[in-house]
């Protein structure tokens, strides 16, 4: 049985206090990290910096539950809020759910669900109409946290594809070209490609401006056509004039510059509860290392994200793409593996390479309305549960 009373009793939930709670934080998840057994185990360098993941939005939130008379910090969770369109055109403020974790010596006392419940209020005192978070499908206790505990219900299920940077990285067919467009090219594209998809974010144009962005570029046939992406007029909206009958738009973002995957020597692989949990436990094996080479090395990667596709060849399209962001990997310092992360309704899900090397995890988004301002029954997002194309926000993984 929890006892929830008498921890809530002696538990203060505040906002994160860069000045002090740095380090303890960071003591704090990589004690959430630790298992029972020896072995090796993978966790996230959050390069000194616990807000890294939540910086990117304006609206953003670090809460910690501290114990009032010891003082300690037993659990922390990260929060944010965003904006997305769908469809129909409906606007969705939606906050997010980022790095739960509670200590180990502390679980099972309600203290998650303390940080759940206080996270949720943030959001709907600024606004939010949602609240939405991932988990990998095998996490019985995240599910079982936030399914019957705090009534969330499946919205998504996605795969997460993983591969190794092989070196040197293979050779893309001279019969296809990759064409890199500049920013106001890459808004223009996207502004029109997005529509496809169930669930996309407002300030696309934030997220490519970002440093973290390396660019957009598009994938397509020489002998297809050429790709026009000029400008017409000043005053005018970038277009294609002249599009190829298979193309592929996708851009990177170097996920190295935020942080960092590291092994850790005495404790075994399993599902680790951090901000990239619902990926690293499948990146070790795919990356075909010894456990020798690997302990104390960072492990960086880059991930493809805006992936769309148009056409019927898009197979050897998308082989072309993961050969190029692998080969852009080889010059970056650290980085292993490239990663994606589709819908399971996504039509580029079937065109994925098939290769021995490559891994693929199982993800699940589940959401929970917050606010009561409208009628359940005209609720777009939960009356259609299952939503098989959507955005990943690089920003979120």
């Amino acid at each position: 049985m929890v006892d929830t009373f008498s921890v809530e009793s002696r538990l203060h939930i505040r906002e994160f206090d860069e000045g002090r709670d740095v380090k303890v934080v960071g003591k704090l998840e990589r004690k959430c990290e630790i298992g029972t057994k020896k072995g090796v185990s993978i966790f996230t360098n959050m390069m000194a910096d616990p807000s890294s993941r939540i910086r990117f939005y304006p609206l953003h939130v670090m809460l910690v539950a501290e114990l009032l008379e010891s003082k300690e910090l037993v659990g922390v969770v990260r929060g944010c809020i965003k904006s997305l369109r769908t469809p129909s055109e409906s606007l969705l403020k939606i906050g997010c759910i980022l790095g739960l974790r509670v200590s180990p010596s502390h679980r099972r006392k309600g203290i998650g669900l303390k940080l759940v419940t206080s996270v949720e209020e943030w959001m709907l005192r600024n606004g939010a109409e949602y609240a939405f978070l991932a988990t990998e499908k095998n996490n019985d206790a995240s599910r079982n946290l936030f399914t019957n505990k705090c009534k969330y219900v499946s919205l998504s299920s996605l795969f997460i594809f993983v591969h190794p940077i092989s070196f040197p990285a293979k050779q893309i067919s001279k019969d296809i070209e990759i064409e890199k467009v500049n920013i106001d090219q890459a808004i223009s594209l996207y502004r029109r490609t997005l529509m496809a998809k169930e669930l996309y974010p407002l300030d696309m144009d934030s997220i490519l401006k970002e440093n973290l962005s390396l660019g957009t570029w598009v994938s397509y046939y020489k002998e297809g056509g050429l790709l026009n992406l000029q400008r017409k007029e000043e005053s005018e909206d970038i277009i294609t004039n002249e599009i190829t009958s298979s193309w592929i738009i996708f851009s990177i973002w170097n996920t190295c510059e935020a942080y960092k995957l590291q092994l850790k020597k005495s404790q075994p692989l399993r599902f680790l509860h951090t901000t990239l949990n619902h990926a690293r436990d499948k990146i070790f094996p795919c990356l075909r290392m010894s456990v020798s080479d690997s302990l104390c090395r960072p492990l960086g990667f880059l991930f493809l994200y805006g992936l769309h596709g148009e056409g019927e060849n898009l197979g050897e399209l998308m082989e072309s793409i993961w050969r190029f962001t692998s080969r852009m990997g080889e010059s970056l310092k650290d980085c292993t593996v490239v990663i994606t992360e589709l819908g399971f309704g996504d039509p580029l899900v079937n065109h994925i390479p098939q290769t021995a090397s490559m891994s693929c995890i199982d993800d699940i988004w589940y959401t929970k309305r917050i606010s009561s301002h409208s009628d359940e029954k005209d609720d777009e997002l939960l009356i259609k549960r299952q939503i098989g194309n959507v955005f990943v926000d690089p920003r979120d993984f």
